[in-house]
């Protein structure tokens, strides 16, 4: 297929290409040879980590532990471009607001504290003690906290997110809306009712004894490349690599290691995939729901002939809660219905049983193609359920195995970003500083956003992110955010959110990762968490962009000073002087961090406690639970044979809202954005073809009475199932009510939209 943009790629994902890609990204952005040394640095025990992804380092690092997209992320941030107070004088508010978000990010790093000045529809540049002045004074003057929203990005450090959560806690509120609730709340609220914990439970050794790996709902070749090292690694020693994905991504389909010699040489690959299930979006509980089906019927027949069964009956028996229920529930759910919601046939996922009881250990792993949906923490709780069935917790090569994608997004959680308020937190933070928190439930993302649109919440404060672009219904998102009084973005880069003025709003700018971090008892390092509980040390070397640019840690801390002043006596000056005294504090509060500043200092840092690898379950019953997911439909629109299932993605020239640029390499879209993807049978049926210019109209019954339209598209005739549909987020989200979210957890599902297609009024007769 040929079309303006779009065209069939051929290569395997890695190899030359992304090589290529890695260049260009550092060529279009900074001097190539500063560039390559600071590429050297990622990822290293004495360099910076990564702040494209959470893959955990190896224990025995190579010089090359970075990715394309990883490069992409580093020279991203660490550009030579400068969006100077000079830049910001030269074109308005409303000016930048027509640009896309590309070229508002490209502006590049943030030099000065800046204010918007409603006279001159301009940022213009102020110090930092009147930055701080007018925060506290717009903080102070709200009648109450719960008033004010305190956002997290996942790329903030441990040191930032404990100061932070400190400092709002001290201030008089729980409201932590926060990325996590963006992508991973359903593991986090799903998993610890589960297995006791919101977290994987294997470490990256684990994958070398994988007898079988189940990847589900995630494309590693983008969001998570690094991954791609371990599953080459995985698929050459044979084990079996089976994928629920509805897109057939290259990556997990043909892979060319950039760090094996031969395979680069002789333009060779390795097939990752050894089963490739394309499920319906919206169909993986119908999905897994049908393989536990599968495994039971191998126990019986097993057990018939005279075997001891494929279940692992004493684990079952000594370990959990609620098989017989889970039991009952599969038996009452129809192979018809499961095929149907699923997409898939009863004998691809009956095979899929077959390899999950032959293998003695499995991992599963999962994405956002499983968090983002209406019954998301439903399906995390799915995955469980089949690793319970067979002991698959707790020993080599088992597991489970949540794939975040900010490189922190795990670690800001566990030092206390979290709106949930734990007890433990809460006397730990009451035993060291002496306050007593609140307790009420606080904010997350959608309702913080649902807060700000009624009135009820006036201020907002953003470490890092992109809110208002990352949230659903950009048309209510946005008008909320120019409805607030304050808002306080602490960022590297510009971006959407900053230019959606409030009645007076600041732009903080930070330190990024590749950065010397500088304070009074000399240069200091940081520590993240990745997605397999390791924690340990980063190490920026690069000079600051501006003088006038401060450590996120520092930021908060002068925050934190203005608007408490000497409430609580908490010496924040003291602690941001040397981040040890940070880390002192944290393990303070939470004694998993015990021995905190002597473990970072280890190459690799230490490992958090994991209950569910040590078959220890911090669940009320002291066991794993079983649980029973009624029925198999994702949303009840799936019925009506008009409606798609549409399901939000980035491309590879993506992270999260940042765009780096307009190709999808993989997928085969160069230089635009503007597409659907579709199966040729669902174009067929409305009388379209590919090539045509077509709208996408949200279905859902949220949306009722208004008409949410993505228009204008370019219909791609993919390899996807027939009934679903996929576009680009955050362009998409418009198509997504607020909502629309999972009950449980609160996340908006970006990955089960229902929808329609028409033929948009004025077509493009290039693509036509």
């Amino acid at each position: 297929m040929t079309d303006n943009g779009i065209r069939t790629y051929t290569h395997a994902a890695g190899g030359w290409d992304a090589l290529g890609a890695v260049a260009r990204a550092i060529k279009g952005q900074m001097n190539a040879v500063a560039g390559a040394k600071i590429m050297l640095r990622n990822n290293q025990p004495d360099g910076f980590d990564c702040p494209g992804c959470a893959w955990p380092d190896p224990k025995h690092t190579s010089a090359f532990e970075f990715c394309e997209n990883g490069a992409k992320a580093v020279s991203w941030e660490a550009t030579d471009k400068r969006a100077t107070p000079e830049v910001f004088a030269a074109h308005t508010v409303t000016e930048l607001l027509a640009w896309n978000d590309h070229d508002i990010e490209n502006l590049g790093r943030l030099t000065h504290p800046m204010a918007y000045d409603a006279a001159s529809d301009r940022y213009l540049a102020i110090g930092w003690d009147e930055a701080f002045a007018r925060i506290a004074a717009g903080l102070n003057a709200l009648p109450d906290p719960n008033m004010a929203e305190f956002y997290t990005s996942g790329r903030a450090s441990n040191e930032a997110a404990f100061l932070y959560q400190l400092f709002v806690r001290a201030y008089g509120t729980n409201n932590f809306p926060d990325c996590s609730n963006m992508c991973h709340e359903a593991t986090s609220v799903g998993l610890p009712k589960a297995i006791g914990i919101g977290k994987g439970t294997v470490s990256l050794e684990d994958f070398d004894h994988a007898e079988l790996i189940i990847s589900i709902g995630h494309n590693p070749g983008t969001n998570h490349p690094r991954m791609m090292t371990t599953l080459h690694a995985a698929a050459r020693r044979g084990a079996p690599i089976v994928v629920l994905n509805p897109l057939r991504e290259r990556a997990l389909e043909r892979f060319t290691a950039p760090q094996d010699p031969l395979e680069m040489a002789t333009f060779g690959a390795t097939a990752i995939a050894s089963d490739y299930l394309q499920v319906k979006v919206g169909g993986d509980a119908a999905a897994l729901k049908g393989v536990m089906k599968g495994v039971l019927a191998l126990d019986a027949a097993d057990l018939a002939s005279g075997g001891a069964g494929t279940l692992d009956r004493a684990f079952i028996a000594e370990h959990t809660n609620g098989f017989d229920a889970l039991v009952a529930d599969l038996e009452a759910t129809g192979w018809a219905q499961i095929e149907s919601a699923s997409g898939l046939s009863r004998a691809a996922l009956e095979n899929v049983a077959r390899l999950y009881c032959q293998a003695k250990s499995t991992i599963v792993c999962f994405g956002m193609g499983v968090t983002q949906h209406r019954h998301g923490t439903e399906n995390v709780q799915q995955i469980a359920n089949l690793l319970l069935l067979r002991g698959n917790f707790g020993r080599p090569g088992a597991g489970i195995c949540p794939l975040r994608g900010h490189s922190n997004v795990q670690g800001d959680r566990t030092v206390g970003i979290d709106e949930k308020a734990p007890q433990a937190l809460r006397e730990g933070l009451q035993r060291v500083f002496g306050f007593v928190p609140p307790v009420a439930k606080g904010h997350d993302a959608a309702e913080a956003i649902d807060a700000i649109f009624e009135g009820r919440a006036k201020a907002l404060v953003c470490l890092g992110g992109n809110l208002a672009v990352a949230m659903p219904d950009p048309v209510r998102t946005f008008a909320a955010m120019r409805g607030l009084e304050l808002a306080v973005h602490i960022a590297t880069k510009p971006n959407r959110s900053h230019l959606l003025t409030a009645r007076q709003s600041i732009v903080l700018p930070c330190l990024g990762r590749t950065e010397l971090d500088l304070q009074a008892g000399g240069p200091q390092s940081v520590t993240v968490e990745d997605s397999m509980s390791m924690v340990h040390a980063s190490t920026g070397r690069l000079p600051p962009p501006s003088e006038f640019v401060r450590s996120e840690p520092a930021i908060v801390a002068g925050i934190a000073q203005a608007v408490l002043g000497a409430r609580h006596g908490i010496d924040w000056a003291g602690m941001v002087a040397d981040y040890d005294r940070i880390r002192d504090a944290i393990e303070a509060v939470l004694p998993a961090f015990t021995g905190y500043n002597q473990r970072i200092r280890v190459p690799g840092g230490f490992r958090l406690p994991i209950g569910p690898a040590e078959r220890v379950w911090h669940t009320a019953s002291g066991k794993a639970e079983f649980l029973v997911m009624p029925g198999v439909l994702e949303d009840p629109a799936g019925a009506d044979p008009s409606v798609l299932t549409l399901a939000t993605l980035r491309s590879h020239d993506q992270y999260n809202t940042t765009i780096y640029g307009f190709d999808d390499r993989y997928r085969g879209i160069f230089g635009r954005r503007d597409v659907v993807f579709l199966n040729a049978d669902d174009l067929a049926e409305r009388g379209l073809a590919a090539g045509d210019r077509v709208d996408v109209v949200a279905a859902s019954a949220e949306g009722a009475g208004t008409e949410a339209v993505l228009g204008q598209l370019t219909a791609v005739a993919y390899a996807i199932p027939k009934g679903s549909a996929a576009a680009y987020y955050p362009e998409a989200n418009v198509l997504i009510p607020a909502a629309h979210r999972d009950p449980h957890s609160g996340t908006p599902s970006y990955k089960s939209v229902p929808v329609r297609l028409r033929r948009s009024a004025v077509q493009d007769i290039a693509a036509a």
